[in-house]
């Protein structure tokens, strides 16, 4: 009798080990980002329906109207969570940059960007947020087109990102520069890389800006970009430029689906 009590309690501790699964090794993280040119050619409805469909995780606006904008994009697509920063670039109407989340978000802020040749302010709204468990920093920004050390891209190369302390950094918006630019490799030589390189595409015959002029001087000009830091050990496993038969704006979205170990790898 005792040895079959035994048994019993031997038996149900290893069912309770097999029902509880787990973690996986790795969490999916789907981003996307746009500049909706202060929603003049779209509604937020419009763009919550367009995105619908890409099942995102975290999405960050720029040049986007201040007030509940935001928060109607994400009643569309079931996401509550969203910041909105107060700098307007170049002291546009409407031009703010917005971070838009499924889950919670904590240490809000927005770092002011600054120089003395292009256009000003710029800046870059920031947030964290964990998804299964995995703390991410968010930056959700918009900069002006610049050299390797003379403008807003040098800025959140030098001394914005050296400050970070999260370990997994996701960076998007309109950089108004292209990959292979001195101001790109600036920020890259900081630690982030973009995600069209890891999904080796060929970006030389397509563009991000003007999506209302296609057949003018901007093809070639994708200056739309998805980064992650590199020390977390993650890689971009799909995305794309978002085209649409209608735009929503001049610039067309962009999304990524984003893969970062559990573990940090060792350095």
């Amino acid at each position: 009798m005792h040895g079959l009590k035994y048994f019993s309690v031997v038996t149900l501790g290893v069912c309770a080990c097999l029902a509880a699964p787990a973690k996986a090794q790795e969490i999916a993280v789907r981003v996307a980002s746009f500049n909706v040119e202060f929603s003049r050619s779209t509604t937020p409805e419009q763009v919550g329906e367009m995105f619908q469909p890409y099942n995102l995780d975290i999405i960050g606006f720029d040049e986007v109207p201040d007030g509940d904008w935001t928060a109607r994009v994400g009643k569309v697509l079931g996401m509550k969570h969203y910041y909105v920063g107060k700098i307007s670039s170049a002291n546009h109407k409407d031009k703010y940059k917005s971070i838009l989340c499924r889950t919670p978000l904590r240490e809000t802020k927005e770092y002011p960007l600054r120089v003395d040749r292009g256009w000003n302010p710029a800046s870059a709204v920031r947030a964290v947020t964990e998804i299964d468990g995995l703390p991410i920093a968010f930056y959700s920004l918009h900069i002006c087109a610049s050299g390797r050390d003379n403008g807003h891209a040098y800025q959140l190369a030098s001394e914005i990102l050296p400050k970070e302390s999260v370990e997994r950094v996701i960076v998007v918006g309109d950089y108004n520069n292209k990959i292979g630019d001195e101001a790109m490799n600036t920020i890259e030589n900081a630690g982030m890389k973009p995600s069209w390189k890891d999904l080796k595409l060929d970006l030389s015959n397509r563009f991000t800006y003007n999506a209302l002029d296609p057949m003018g001087k901007y093809q070639g000009r994708v200056i739309d970009h998805i980064l992650y830091n590199t020390s977390s050990g993650a890689s971009a496993t799909d995305g794309s430029i978002i085209e649409l038969d209608q735009p929503l704006s001049d610039h067309k979205p962009i999304w990524a689906n984003l893969v970062f170990p559990r573990h940090l790898p060792k350095r």
